[in-house]
């Protein structure tokens, strides 16, 4: 089903137009539809049908409650990297036996907050990170469950930002050291290794990377069989990527046979996959007014009411995100090349450059596609800009889930 498209002129997200919520709860709005993100978990449940599995969604992607309220509904969990994502599932109702905790800089605190809520897995990234947490858990008079996220230095062929499988990323320890290093978590009595972790990067189109660091985890799980280090779960991140304009994902059947045919040899092996992007990124639009039009010798601008602060990928990463006008036919005369610009302080500040489109007017609507993956979580009050609201768009109808920030938000626990 097709939850985002024109309908007699008019954008919809599900059954409401664009227009409809912008106008009623003002712009820049980050609009989802319930309906798609549930789909993509309940495609990737069905991939996975045939294996054992576990699938945790990516919290850092878009950490909403109402969408994590969601991902507890269909009995799957959560990859958290802080301990403000912890407490956001288990807000959100996802148990901690549900939760694994990854990251590069888990703090002592974080640590001890996992532990009392009972996540399931740790991944390490570091000799001292496992000496940490085995003193934490010795204390508390428990045994933390442990993998280690091994670097299996693949060539993710993505952004080099969004790019963590490498030699020289700092994600990770690397695939030459990783027996070593399980052979010493062993021997700590408040750790319990039972899994091998990697995660090689994100927005990727092509399973041959997932599959060759399938491949390496394999053979690597093989050498620690025969030092007597049984790995039940192997966690292969997330990373799987989708269309921004004209790209080619594969689908999540696709992602999973790669997955599992480098594996095969491992029947009793559970899975975790850790989506994020693919399963809310084309889930959501960022609504923006037009406010002004620009013409100069060099350049043609829209200026909008969204900025960088609202959706930094763009300015970040150089990210595509496609554009449609909110009105079909919004304009009449032929389609112009201009730059869609944002009311931020910075020559940084865009959400596209030289793209064509239909003549603008201040007033009109624009949404700017596949905002759903590192939109609102990646926001900031930067310009002392409040943060746009989020919607959630359900069949016929749409609930404000995060309301728009007012100024005394922007000063909240500022002493002055």
């Amino acid at each position: 089903m097709d939850y985002i498209r024109y309908q007699n002129g008019e954008l919809f997200v599900e059954g409401v137009a664009v227009r409809e919520i912008a106008k009623e709860t003002g712009t820049p709005v980050f609009i989802y539809s319930q309906g798609a993100f549930a789909a993509n978990l309940r495609a990737l449940e069905a991939a996975l049908s045939q294996t054992r599995h576990l699938v945790c969604y990516s919290v850092k992607a878009s950490s909403n409650l109402a969408l994590l309220k969601i991902v507890a509904s269909l009995g799957m969990g959560a990859d958290i990297v802080s301990g403000g994502e912890l407490f956001r599932a288990l807000k959100a109702g996802i148990p901690g036996g549900r939760v694994v905790f990854s990251g590069v800089g888990k703090t002592a605190r974080e640590m001890a907050e996992a532990l009392d809520a009972g996540v399931f897995m740790f991944n390490l990234e570091s000799h001292e990170e496992m000496e940490l947490l085995g003193d934490i858990a010795a204390r508390a008079g428990a045994v933390a469950h442990v993998a280690f996220r091994v670097n299996p230095d693949v060539d993710p062929r993505t952004h080099p930002y969004i790019a963590t499988g490498l030699k020289e990323s700092k994600f990770g320890i690397p695939y030459g050291e990783a027996a070593r290093l399980y052979g010493e978590a062993k021997k700590i009595p408040s750790l319990k290794i039972i899994g091998l972790d990697c995660h090689i990067g994100s927005q990727l189109t092509d399973v041959a990377p997932f599959q060759e660091a399938a491949r390496l985890l394999g053979e690597l799980m093989g050498e620690l069989k025969g030092q007597g280090i049984a790995i039940r779960y192997l966690d292969v991140g997330g990373g799987l990527g989708i269309a921004y304009e004209s790209e080619t994902p594969p689908t999540a059947a696709a992602y999973v046979a790669a997955l599992t045919s480098a594996t095969a040899k491992f029947p009793d092996l559970t899975l975790i996959l850790e989506p994020g992007r693919s399963i809310v990124g084309n889930a959501c639009l960022l609504a923006t007014e037009v406010l002004y039009n620009k013409e100069t010798d060099a350049k043609n601008f829209v200026v909008v009411d969204a900025g960088m602060n609202d959706l930094i990928r763009p300015s970040l990463y150089g990210a595509r995100h496609a554009i449609f006008p909110a009105r079909e036919n919004v304009g009449e005369g032929p389609l112009k090349k201009v730059s869609v610009v944002g009311p931020v302080c910075e020559s940084g500040d865009f959400l596209a450059q030289d793209r064509l489109l239909p003549p603008l007017r201040a007033g009109e609507y624009l949404a700017v596609m596949g905002a759903g993956a590192y939109g609102f979580s990646m926001s900031s009050n930067y310009n002392s800009r409040a943060r746009a609201a989020e919607v959630l768009a359900s069949g016929e109808d749409f609930q404000v889930i995060r309301r728009r920030e007012s100024y005394e938000d922007l000063i909240r626990g500022e002493i002055y």
